[in-house]
C-alpha cells in the first residue's frame, strides 16, 4: 500500500451541491410531462389533415427533445475547488507555458479606453513569470482616444510604485511596455 504523504496535493476537489436531489425530482416529473405530451403530438399528427399545425408541433417537439437532453449536465451539479498553492509542487516556474493575452479594441465609444487599460494592467499583474506573458492590444479602430489614454498610463506607471515600497509591479509593466515599443 502506498503512503499517503508520497502524493503531492491535489490541485483541485470536487464538492457536490446539495441540491443534487431537487434537481433530479424535477427533471423527472417534468421528463414524464414531456413524454406525455410527445405520445399526445405522435397521436394527433397521425390524425392530422393539417399540415403546418403538425409543423409547430413537431417544433415544440424538438424543443422539449433540447431541454431534455441540457439535463444530463444537471443530473449531479458539482463545483470544484482549485488549489493553486500547490501547483508549485507539480511544476518549476521555469516551466510554465507562455502565455499570450490579446485584447481587442474598436470603438472607443462603446469600450471606454479606461476600461481597456484597466484590462491590461490587470494582465500585467498576474503572479505570472514576467518573461513568459506578452500582453497584446489590438486597436481596430486606430483611435487616438485609445492611444492617448495608453500614452497616460505608461507617463503614471513610470512615476508610481506599490504601496509597500516595491517597485516589482512598475518594474514588470515598464519593462513589458517598453519591449512592446521598442519592437515597432
Amino acid at each position: 500500500m502506498a503512503n499517503p504523504s508520497q502524493f503531492p496535493p491535489p490541485l483541485h476537489s470536487r464538492c457536490f451541491m446539495r441540491r443534487t436531489f431537487a434537481n433530479r425530482a424535477f427533471a423527472i416529473f417534468y421528463s414524464f410531462a414531456i413524454f406525455a405530451l410527445l405520445y399526445r403530438h405522435v397521436i394527433h399528427l397521425l390524425h392530422s389533415p393539417n399540415i403546418m399545425l403538425s409543423l409547430f408541433i413537431l417544433l415544440a417537439d424538438l424543443l422539449s427533445f433540447l431541454w431534455l437532453a441540457s439535463q444530463a449536465f444537471r443530473m449531479y451539479p458539482t463545483y470544484r475547488r482549485h488549489f493553486v498553492d500547490h501547483l508549485e509542487q507539480y511544476v518549476k516556474e521555469s516551466d510554465y507555458p507562455g502565455l499570450d493575452v490579446f485584447i481587442c479594441t474598436a470603438d472607443p465609444y462603446k469600450e471606454p479606453p479606461m476600461g481597456v487599460v484597466n484590462t491590461a494592467l490587470s494582465v500585467m499583474a498576474y503572479d505570472y513569470p514576467t518573461e513568459k506573458l506578452s500582453v497584446y492590444v489590438s486597436d481596430d479602430g486606430g483611435s487616438k482616444l485609445t492611444l492617448f489614454a495608453f500614452m497616460a498610463w505608461f507617463k503614471v506607471a513610470v512615476s508610481v510604485t506599490d504601496s509597500d515600497g516595491s517597485e516589482m509591479y512598475r518594474s514588470r509593466c515598464i519593462s513589458r511596455v517598453s519591449a512592446d515599443t521598442q519592437n515597432k
